[in-house]
């Protein structure tokens, strides 16, 4: 889920204001966490005074308008909170139908820059110092995760209109009481729950989902059972629990993303980690790697847009959005086999040190799998069972073990001299039973 979350709330360390914060990324992605199951308002709240937020959509030190100068405030976060993070930009039914009608315009995208000023680094006082990030020896050190805060001497005091909502002309600028108003707007709109929730249908379960499961996720989201608005982990029983998150239609499902591939792989075959950290670093190459990196997005519209209809295809054809297939191309493709290939055989990540010899840290232990390896149908049968839990065809089934079987495997000589050609054949065939399931369109499509 706070995948996901970071998939519509986005900050991208390709941005170099963001890379220069890892801390502040990994605050980012354990506040996503910690608001999971929590109300929609609230994360929406930590969202915008997120520091590298502020800085990744540039609110940080974003200062009044001076009619002297002919500053007016950044528009940048006013604009993405409202077009990415909560109303999109057209009105919808309750289904995710447009209901005709921009859901904002340019003068409320100005008058909702006024309520991102003012904001900057967490601290002890709202001195202009600690504002401009020059407080020194009283710098907190874990500002880079904490939430902003608001110094009125660089809020806007104008009347603020936006979305039909006016915040009054301030005698002293009040940055928490312009959020406070802003953030419960937005998050009142009719429109988050279609649009939030079918967002994360596509994440959680189904690239295409139907308009009746969206308008059922999106009542979860107006109201829980319990008369409580944005409840998201109602919002998640919701759409896993919705009859057609389990349905056998040809056009259910989704493709996997790269990312998921990888962990999927990894959990389902109990991979380890020498130094405990998982040092898999970024996998951003297409060509050689997974072309995919959590929190390494290239733009803020994530890595795919959630309305993408691939050209060209059978899904595309249908009209059906397939958001995943985005990113996926030649050159992905045959990236993400060579990757895989690579990891299973050697692991996966940076070099470093075990007890016995330099490896790569991230291993897939394979003991279970070289026990069987002079049986290959227990062998297909263990991995498969393992990576596809909803159950691998026949079809496929018979392929792997003709692939193992091609693996010659030499009887074990009197005297073991030939115990190494053994062990490596045994290997080989355990390998090549994980990787071609790894690789399989049954591994790819959930």
């Amino acid at each position: 889920m706070a995948f996901a979350l970071s998939q519509i709330f986005v900050v991208s360390m390709v941005d170099g204001g963001v890379s220069e914060n890892p801390r502040g990324v990994a605050g980012y992605l354990d506040m996503l966490g910690a608001n999971a199951f929590g109300r929609y308002r609230d994360l929406l709240e930590q969202v915008a005074r997120a520091p590298v937020m502020g800085v990744y959509l540039s609110h940080m030190k974003n200062q009044k308008e001076n009619v002297a100068t002919g500053r007016i405030p950044d528009q940048n976060f006013a604009r993405e909170v409202m077009q990415l993070f909560s109303i999109g930009l057209v009105e919808l039914n309750l289904d995710g139908s447009a209901r005709g009608g921009a859901t904002y315009s340019g003068d409320d995208v100005a008058g909702l820059s006024r309520v991102f000023t003012g904001w900057s680094w967490d601290g002890p006082d709202t001195a202009d110092s600690r504002f401009w990030g020059w407080d020194g020896a009283t710098r907190d050190p874990d500002r880079e995760w904490k939430p902003m805060q608001g110094y009125s001497q660089f809020h806007s005091i104008s009347e603020k209109r936006f979305l039909g909502q006016v915040v009054p002309a301030q005698g002293r600028a009040d940055p928490n009481a312009s959020l406070t108003l802003a953030l419960d707007t937005l998050a009142n709109h009719p429109n988050v729950g279609p649009f939030i929730g079918r967002q994360l249908i596509q994440r959680l379960v189904t690239s295409h989902p139907s308009p009746a499961y969206v308008a059922r996720v999106a009542a979860a989201f107006n109201n829980n059972g319990s008369g409580v608005r944005g409840d998201l982990k109602a919002v998640v029983r919701a759409v896993l629990l919705d009859p057609e998150a389990r349905s056998t239609d040809a056009n259910a499902g989704k493709l996997r993303e790269p990312v998921l591939r990888l962990t999927a792989l990894l959990r389902g075959m109990g991979a380890t980690s020498d130094s405990g950290k998982w040092l898999i670093g970024t996998t951003d190459d297409a060509g050689t790697q997974l072309g995919q990196t959590p929190m390494r997005s290239p733009s803020v519209f994530n890595f795919y847009r959630p309305g993408y209809v691939p050209p060209g295809t059978l899904s595309g054809a249908l009209g059906m959005t397939v958001p995943e297939l985005q990113i996926a191309h030649e050159t992905s493709v045959a990236g993400y086999a060579n990757y895989l290939r690579g990891g299973i055989q050697g692991g996966f990540g940076q070099r470093g040190t075990n007890h016995q010899a330099p490896r790569n840290d991230v291993q897939i232990p394979l003991d279970a799998e070289l026990a069987l390896a002079d049986q290959p149908q227990a062998l297909v049968d263990r991995v498969t069972a393992r990576l596809l839990p909803g159950g691998a065809n026949d079809a496929l089934k018979a392929e792997i073990r003709t692939a193992v079987e091609s693996v010659a495997l030499p009887a074990l000589r009197a005297d073991g001299g030939n115990q190494n050609q053994v062990n490596t054949a045994k290997r080989n065939r355990a390998l090549l039973a994980v990787y071609l399931t790894a690789v399989s369109p049954e591994f790819l499509i959930q």
